[in-house]
């Protein structure tokens, strides 16, 4: 086809980015379907069936009607629910009028920065991070402000480098814990501090829980459990983790009124509405039984300690012990190729699929990001295919 200019793309299209968990995803099938014996363990989604009592509500709200539009925030007997939900497990006191349901969790990310930051505004991401952070904060005109994470902290952040990157310009700080890659917890002491330094210098935080019920070794700590900053504080939290909901597409958002109102008008002009049956079987979830999500994270800390024992026993590689989540980060730098290098690598001579860290940012470089939603049977082989590898460079 001859480009034309009516084909031109806006210029913005530009500054959006992929993730390498689709990317990666769709080579390892090429390889495959060319015969290949592959194992996933590059992208972030609990290999657990949904709840079969969740399932159920699905698809009785189905037959039962629930299939037409649904008030764009969301149906008000689930925002209730999610309120109680969140103002139970966070220790404050949230009422339906702060929450929003959107298909996904991601478009709490999308609309945040949208509403809240523009050009000349300056958004601190953490690096490594959840790529479309960065992504979207380009398309809104602003300037993503990397917090770097590293191994010597356990991949929490220091607060002086956290003090040294908020100038005039910082509109928003984003933060996730449990974190997507390296699996790090923020403590309460890190949560105060932040807490401190938005009200001091009046800027939002956009505080990314999507993992906050996958936790090991202690409790989860919220930022919304911190008062001083409720009212300049979005949180992110959805069910596509905790109840292996990927393909529901049920998220929420929980932020002061106003703003709710206005992520409200973003998802009156994209989405419209969240479909009125998963919400309906979201709200089973919520205030169903919770056996399926404790017998999954039991099973993922199995998962944990299996990944952290067989990664640490290969020559040049070294894990730390993730509190939370679902992934590992090791880190392969004694190898002296690139991340990319080293995944690619795998991909080809292992069979494994898994990602370069350096796709989550610069301070990635030199670790991969291994996502262990998958069977110990399946863990076990990729962690013999990949000594074998590994001894091979």
């Amino acid at each position: 086809m001859i480009a034309t200019e009516n084909s031109r793309l806006a210029e913005r299209m530009a500054l959006l980015s992929s993730e390498s968990a689709f990317e990666m995803g769709a080579r390892a099938r090429q390889l495959a379907a060319q015969g290949r014996d592959m194992i996933y363990l590059q992208i972030g989604e609990p290999d657990f069936d949904t709840p079969a009592h969740v399932i159920e509500a699905g698809v009785a709200a189905m037959r039962g009607g629930a299939t037409h539009y649904a008030p764009p925030a969301g149906l008000p007997e689930f925002r209730q629910s999610i309120a109680s939900y969140v103002g139970r497990t966070r220790g404050v006191e949230v009422t339906p009028a702060e929450v929003v349901v959107v298909p996904g969790a991601k478009p709490v990310i999308f609309y945040t920065i949208m509403m809240l930051v523009g050009p000349g505004d300056e958004v601190v991401v953490p690096d490594p991070g959840f790529p479309a952070y960065a992504s979207v904060t380009r398309f809104a005109g602003a300037t993503p402000v990397p917090l770097t994470l590293t191994e010597k902290t356990g991949f929490r952040f220091s607060l002086d480098e956290l003090r040294a990157k908020i100038t005039p310009r910082t509109r928003l700080l984003i933060i996730n814990s449990p974190h997507n890659p390296t699996g790090a917890v923020l403590t309460a002491d890190d949560m105060a501090a932040i807490a401190e330094l938005a009200v001091r210098h009046n800027f939002w935080v956009l505080s990314d829980e999507i993992y906050a019920r996958i936790v090991y070794d202690a409790p989860h700590v919220s930022l919304m459990s911190f008062p001083a900053v409720r009212e300049r504080l979005v949180l992110l939290d959805g069910f596509s983790k905790s109840y292996a909901m990927t393909g529901w597409r049920l998220g929420y958002g929980v932020m002061p009124p106003a703003l709710a109102s206005q992520m409200e008008l973003l998802l009156i002009n994209s989405n419209s509405c969240t479909a009125t049956f998963t919400q309906l079987a979201g709200l089973a979830a919520l205030d169903g039984p919770q056996d399926a999500v404790e017998a999954m994270v039991v099973e993922f800390k199995a998962r944990r300690d299996l990944m952290i024992a067989g990664l640490n026993s290969i020559k040049g590689v070294s894990c730390m012990v993730p509190p939370g989540a679902f992934y590992v980060f090791p880190n392969i730098s004694s190898f002296g190729r690139s991340s990319k290098e080293i995944a690619d690598y795998l991909l080809q001579e292992a069979g494994v699929a898994l990602l370069s860290g350096a796709g989550f940012g610069t301070a990635g470089e030199g670790y991969l990001r291994i996502s262990y939603a998958n069977s110990q049977l399946n863990l076990e082989r990729a962690l013999e295919r990949m000594e074998r590898a590994f001894n091979r460079l």
